[in-house]
């Protein structure tokens, strides 16, 4: 049983605009206008660590929510030695650098039925390969990128385009983006080539806007990176938040692969695996170079400016002259360190120092491979 309340409407009035303003949260995005960045220290996490029934390892992606000192880190394992999944983390600093880094939960991403994701011997239409993940701490959700499938052979065809969802911080799928049709996969070459598509994430504009970035160039963009000069431009994509709509597109052009490989005939990449938004339309691009014979991974940080860049949303890159991309400048190659890096794959701001520096966590995918190495690298940021 109720008993009806009667008030005043003017009473209404400042109920109603006390509890609007109690509700309304504004939220600034991090940000740095960075000159230089400073080597602090790096933690190795151990090969195949257990947690909570899990293989800790493929860690492609890591964001910092700050308010509750909290890192959500993405695996890149394909459901293949557990369902698709995240974690969460403490990393704990001291005056070295990185004492430790502890696992606190893990979560499942879930597909939109709720069920977990399968791997390609249950489904290979389904299987996802995460990449990048980015907490939102205006809605309180994550996003994640997958890169999705592209097997083409006599044999086979499977083709799975790639994504960009958002989750709940339990992995229950709220929605999606709407993909660009350039990033859709295809028999042909067109569009993505196979395990180089997003793999890069940022939000920007205080969590308004999302860049994703491409690893590779697409097919009808020209070539891939190479140990001589090329041609080879990736697409960064611009999507409003709101309406999960591509609204943009930039070319960035790629550094040529450090090292030759060996054999010469043998894998060579160079691609960029994640972005960070430094604001004013400038992004901290990280490009990784790997070389057949050569152990350790070639670390070079950029910082890239949009300004003035073309749209090139309907326009094809190869032999292509009437475009402007974004702009690049050297910030640090990490070989210049003299330390092992190994396959960095995120970046992300971190806290604060006593000195009232920003700082930047990098994390490194060791491919559940003994050879390899998961590592958390930490920068101090001069502005």
């Amino acid at each position: 049983m109720y008993s009806k309340q009667f008030y005043s409407p003017f009473l209404i009035a400042a109920i109603f605009f006390i509890s609007s303003c109690a509700t309304v949260k504004k939220v600034t995005q991090p940000s740095a206008d960075i000159t230089n960045i400073k080597f602090l220290g790096q933690y190795e996490i151990p090969y195949n660590l257990q947690y909570k029934n899990t293989t800790i390892g493929g860690l492609s992606g890591i964001d910092y929510d700050a308010k509750n000192n909290i890192y959500y880190m993405i695996s890149d394992d394909r459901s293949d030695k557990n369902p698709a999944r995240f974690y969460a983390a403490k990393i704990y600093l001291h005056d070295k650098g990185i004492d430790s880094v502890v696992f606190t939960d893990v979560k499942n991403m879930l597909q939109p039925d709720g069920k977990v994701y399968p791997n390609n011997k249950q489904n290979r239409f389904l299987t996802p390969d995460p990449e990048a993940m980015r907490y939102n701490p205006a809605s309180k959700t994550l996003v994640w990128t997958s890169e999705g499938e592209r097997i083409v052979n006599e044999k086979d065809t499977v083709l799975e385009n790639p994504s960009i969802i958002n989750i709940s911080p339990v992995g229950k799928y709220i929605d999606s983006f709407a993909l660009p049709a350039n990033l859709f996969m295809h028999p042909s070459e067109k569009g993505p080539r196979k395990n180089s598509v997003l793999e890069g994430i940022s939000f920007a504009d205080n969590y308004k806007t999302i860049f994703v970035s491409v690893e590779e160039p697409l097919y009808e963009d020209g070539p891939q990176a190479d140990v001589t000069e090329k041609n080879a431009f990736i697409r960064i994509n611009r999507f409003d938040v709101a309406t999960k709509k591509n609204t943009a597109q930039y070319a960035y052009k790629l550094s040529p692969v450090a090292y030759a490989a060996v054999p010469e005939t043998a894998f060579k990449i160079n691609g960029v695996p994640d972005i960070l938004s430094l604001g004013n339309n400038k992004l901290l691009v990280i490009e990784r170079s790997f070389s057949t014979g050569r152990l350790p991974c070639t670390i070079r940080i950029f910082i890239a400016d949009l300004t003035g860049a073309t749209d090139i949303s309907n326009i094809e890159l190869n032999n292509n002259n009437n475009f402007v991309p974004a702009t690049k400048k050297l910030l640090l190659n990490m070989d210049d360190l003299g330390i092992y890096t190994d396959n960095v794959e995120g970046v992300t701001f971190g806290p604060v120092l006593p000195n009232g520096h920003k700082t930047l966590l990098f994390i490194a995918d060791n491919n559940f491979n003994a050879l390899e190495k998961a590592q958390v690298f930490l920068f101090e940021i001069t502005e």
